[in-house]
This record gives structure tokens, sequence and C-alpha cells, in this order.
């Protein structure tokens, strides 16, 4: 089974990059949708985030919107929040490929946003990054729903360079040429793993 690590800036398209894998049959594990889950109702990550960030946590739910506020202004406690959080979503992700591996899929793509400063790229196969350029980016991002241009910078400030990330790839998926030549990238690379 091949395991790629699939990353790339806020606004890079990597949502839209996992979906085309999946198409194409890869079973796909988003970091993501792992944190939505231990922050959620009963989940695995609440208790701890609760004792060390009480204000954030209301009826056993993580209020995110509060605890971003709280940790993206403070270095020390996202650091703090990144221990919490990062083991319990590379314990799901180990669950995830070992049930991959026992009905006999061919690929996984875990799509982890801090793939390079995590560490993750020891613990996939090849990783593959997806980019556009910075003002597709920007026009991305400020798009959505509740987002304003100091949050952007801040994003943009807390993640590794695209550039680096590009150079540290085994491969790039472009994104800012439309998604029938993303596809189409995404296609040739599948068939030649």
């Amino acid at each position: 089974m091949i395991i790629i690590g699939l990353t790339g800036g806020i606004g890079m398209g990597k949502s839209t990059i996992a979906k085309q894998f999946a198409i194409l049959g890869a079973k796909t594990c988003s970091a993501d949708a792992c944190v939505h889950k231990l922050l959620g109702q009963g989940g695995a990550a609440v208790s701890s985030v609760q004792s060390h960030f009480p204000d954030a946590v209301k009826s056993g739910i993580v209020d995110r919107k509060i605890l971003g506020q709280i940790v993206f202004t403070d270095k020390e406690k996202l650091k703090l929040l990144e221990n919490i959080l990062h083991p319990l979503v590379q314990e799901m992700e180990g669950a995830f490929i070992a049930k991959a591996h026992r009905m006999g899929t061919k690929m996984v793509v875990l799509d982890i946003p801090l793939l390079f400063e995590t560490a993750g790229e020891n613990r996939v196969d090849y990783t593959v990054v997806v980019s556009a350029p910075a003002l597709l980016q920007r026009q991305r991002v400020m798009g959505r729903k509740g987002m304003t241009a100091e949050k952007f910078e801040r994003i943009i400030a807390s993640q590794m360079q695209d550039l680096e990330k590009r150079n540290r790839a085994d491969f790039v998926i472009p994104t800012g040429l439309g998604k029938a030549y993303s596809f189409k990238m995404v296609k040739q690379l599948v068939q030649n793993l």
C-alpha cells in the first residue's frame, strides 16, 4: 500500500486535490477532520484542552473560534495545543492506515496541513505539495466567511513558506490552472505510482 502525505498552505487547494485522489480510488484521511472530532462532543482532546484552556470549552465542546483567539496570538500556547492534538491525530491516522491495509486498499492519502512541520514526511512514502500563486491563494482565503486580512497574514506567518514546501516535496500539484488541469496531474501521478 502506498501512503501519500498531502500538504500545502491555506487556500492552496488541498481539499480539492484530496477529493481528486478519492475519485481515483485512494482512501483519504484529513488531519483537520480528525481535529474536529477530537475537539467535538466526547472528543479525546476535550478534557486536555479544558484543563489548559478552560475558557475555550463550552458544554463539553471546544469552541474553536475562542481557542483560535487564545493560541494564535501566543506561540507558547499554540505549541501546548499542538502537543495535545498532534499525537492524537497521528493515532487516528495510524488506525485509518491499518484499516485501509486490512481492506486491501492500494493507496491512502493523509491530508496534513503541517506535514513537514510535524516531521510527517517520515510517516509516508511520498509527499505531495499543493501550490497556487500567492495572489490566487489570498483571493481564495479572503473569500471565506469570517476571514480578515489580519487573520490571513497571521495564518500565513505561522505556516512554512510555499517555496520551502515545494522544495521538500516529492511531487508538486499546481492548482492555479483550473481543476481539470490539476485532476490531469493527480491522475498522472496515481498512474505513475
